[in-house]
């Protein structure tokens, strides 16, 4: 994630921010620019600092929930390209499931701002019934819409995220439950996003498709069975060629599971290389750690380079949070096989630039 500054007084803003607690100016995110902007207010809307084309904005609808501080454009709908890919929420007449569809926005705006970066197609089923993208926020809470599901997943462009989620007790119970060791909010929609993006990217082109099944395995391999199989008898020593134990389950989980471990590593390495992050170590025997986080994760060619940053990284991060007490950020090893599937993923999408 980029840092942001206000472009009136300079204060650092973050992501979600829809105020500068220092001026006071209103801000608004401008999808196309990809930034953050402070807002002049105008007789009709708003003039964002950060455009220089004198274009004329005002919130999207969902601003009045406070869930959403994107941009729209003069008189184009009423919900930003975040936010039309909503089909059902949660029930905001009861606090915690606005509260929890806060959580769920926040996450999904996050995942919208890196598919932006890497220039993939954003469609909404609204826009494209069939190949288009659409999400559901679903609590049990509530009577499930009968042509929705209550559990997290992808089908066919529609992706399903629990509302119990957003919520971080009943997460890490379910955590414990699955014995994951990483569960949360922008894993899963990264993870669910990336089923989309393999029918839109992978499954349309005959030569990407072999590509993958030598990488990954053969997806026509039945995955009812699979799964079945998987939560029998998880697979031996599957860090030996998977990110995780549920890669293992079938070929389309295990590009699910490493898609969303390289949306990690590209905004990890945006957010560190906006700080300027260096790693030094004092004992000459740690050199092999030191490195200069500079990348543009987004539009560099050489997936080794990234790499080559990103793992002294999440090793420094991983011991800072064991120094506190606290599980490690990235308790992942990526291992030869996995390196080499991420690196499929990243020639793959360096296409769409």
């Amino acid at each position: 994630m980029k840092i942001f500054s206000c472009q009136k007084c300079q204060q650092t803003l973050l992501f979600e921010n829809t105020l500068c607690e220092q001026c006071g100016s209103q801000l608004g995110f401008i999808p196309d620019l990809i930034t953050l902007s402070a807002l002049e207010p105008t007789e009709t809307g708003f003039r964002a600092l950060a455009d220089a084309s004198g274009r004329e904005w005002r919130y999207c609808d969902n601003h009045k929930h406070n869930v959403c501080n994107w941009l729209l454009e003069g008189a184009e709908g009423d919900l930003c390209m975040a936010c039309e890919m909503n089909r059902h929420i949660p029930n905001l007449g009861r606090i915690e499931q606005h509260q929890a569809w806060q959580q769920l926005e926040f996450a999904k705006h996050q995942l919208v701002y890196s598919l932006l970066q890497l220039n993939l197609p954003i469609i909404s089923k609204q826009e494209d019934p069939e190949d288009g993208l659409s999400f559901d926020f679903i609590s049990e809470e509530n009577v499930v819409p009968e042509d929705a599901q209550a559990t997290t997943g992808h089908a066919l462009g529609q992706v399903t995220i629990n509302a119990a989620e957003a919520k971080a007790s009943d997460r890490e119970e379910m955590r414990e439950n699955m014995q994951e060791s990483y569960r949360t909010l922008i894993g899963h929609f990264r993870h669910e996003v990336g089923h989309y993006y393999w029918d839109q990217l992978v499954a349309t082109d005959e030569v990407t498709l072999a590509s993958y099944r030598a990488l990954f395995g053969d997806e026509r391999a039945n995955y009812g069975e699979s799964l079945e199989k998987h939560y029998e008898t998880p697979l031996e020593n599957w860090q030996d060629s998977f990110v995780s134990v549920y890669a293992s389950s079938h070929p389309w989980e295990d590009w699910a599971e490493t898609w969303a471990h390289y949306l990690h590593i590209v905004d990890t390495l945006e957010t560190a290389s906006q700080f300027g992050f260096s790693l030094s170590p004092l004992e000459p025997q740690q050199s092999q750690l030191a490195v200069m986080v500079n990348i543009n994760p987004y539009r560099h060619s050489n997936f080794e380079d990234m790499l080559a940053q990103y793992l002294p990284l999440t090793f420094a991060v991983n011991m800072l949070n064991r120094s506190m007490g606290q599980p490690d950020l990235y308790p992942f090893v990526l291992v030869p096989a996995v390196r080499e599937k991420l690196s499929f993923i990243h020639e793959l999408l360096a296409q769409e630039w």
